[in-house]
């Protein structure tokens, strides 16, 4: 049982900024803005679709440089060398993410938009939304997972090293899986498209991410660039996403205003998704006996999504047009409810979990 004098997990309103706590409703706004904008000023996405090079959309690159390019700033790949005290939750973490969720986020979908509502969808649209699922699916969360780490209670030390190997590996594993999968969906996709994305909206943002860190931290100290560097870099990401948004909808309009219901359908297999891969993590964290500060963050990079990579993804792959850009914005709409709902889940279940002895930051040396 938890002991009596244990602190109570943050609160909601504590961990999140305005930004995160109501991103539901800042997509929704984006979704309607965009819609008006399509309908009323149509020249406005049409004279910015003509900045294109070599098919990539020079504005929307930027505005994605600018969402994921504050995450990478994050990273401390040094803090991998920490793992060897707590392997098992880096284990789980990785295989969940590497060779589950991206198979059971095809399967699901696949399901759902290829069969069950196979009389709802028509079976080219359906294939784009399967397509943004599935980019959905190879993109584990990077951003976020600290927040939920926070409100759980996690090692915040711990949950950086997940991500940081979970970065690592994306560079070498996303665009190989995306291929196969999209693959086995029948939906062709040029290799040297898909790296083409990897390069722009993983190598370039991670590696200047790195650099900028370093040179940073190395000029004028970890304490100013936590503390008033990355803080005056934070509203850069919700501005970069919401304008992208803003614009994607502003092309998706008439599907939208046509086809309503389909947000509600592609939510459907996205939900399954999150909980069952929640659930397989959580689950697993408990029968090896990890303590619940690495297993609950490690639950939840899995249950969420590097939506920002695989709307960017999406838009390089398919276009602004596509129904796999649209599944992918469906994906941020559904994120924060369902991950506010595992934090409760993780924190009600705590005490079966055991406790840490100290984290990660604190391990001994030799």
């Amino acid at each position: 049982m938890t002991a009596p004098q244990e602190s109570q997990a943050p609160s909601v309103s504590e961990g999140m900024g305005v930004f995160e706590r109501f991103l539901s409703l800042w997509v929704a706004l984006a979704i309607v803005a965009g819609i008006l904008l399509g309908q009323f000023a149509p020249a406005i996405p049409e004279m910015l679709s003509r900045f294109e090079y070599a098919q990539v959309s020079i504005p929307v690159a930027i505005l994605i440089w600018a969402m994921i390019f504050p995450m990478m700033l994050q990273i401390d790949f040094t803090s991998i060398l920490g793992v060897r005290r707590q392997p098992k939750g880096l284990i789980i973490t990785t295989s969940v993410n590497w060779l589950i969720k991206p198979f059971s986020m095809f399967a699901i979908s696949w399901f759902f938009l290829m069969v069950v509502f196979a009389p709802l969808i028509p079976a080219e649209r359906a294939s784009e939304y399967l397509a943004g699922a599935i980019l959905l699916g190879a993109a584990p969360c990077t951003a976020m997972v600290f927040v939920w780490s926070y409100l759980t209670r996690g090692d915040a030390a711990y949950t950086l090293v997940q991500v940081a190997v979970n970065d690592l590996i994306m560079l070498f594993a996303f665009a190989p899986i995306v291929v196969f999968l999209l693959g086995v969906s029948n939906i062709q996709v040029p290799w040297d498209t898909v790296i083409l994305s990897v390069v722009l909206y993983i190598v370039i943002p991670l590696a200047a991410g790195y650099l900028t860190r370093q040179a940073l931290i190395k000029r004028r100290g970890i304490e100013w660039f936590d503390n008033v560097f990355m803080k005056k870099m934070a509203p850069i990401t919700p501005i970069g996403l919401i304008i992208t948004l803003v614009l994607l909808f502003a092309f998706q309009g008439d599907v939208i205003i046509a086809n309503p219901l389909h947000i509600v359908l592609i939510a459907i297999p996205l939900i399954i998704q999150t909980f069952l891969i929640f659930f397989i993590a959580y689950g697993w964290a408990k029968a090896w006996r990890v303590p619940h500060n690495v297993a609950a963050p490690g639950a939840m990079i899995g249950a969420s999504n590097f939506f920002e990579l695989a709307v960017a993804a999406a838009i390089a792959l398919f276009g602004l047009q596509s129904g796999a850009a649209l599944a992918t914005v469906v994906g941020v709409l559904v994120e924060v409810p369902l991950m506010l709902a595992l934090v409760r889940i993780a924190n009600k279940t705590r005490h079966h979990f055991p406790t840490a002895d100290a984290p990660v930051a604190a391990e001994a040396k030799g």
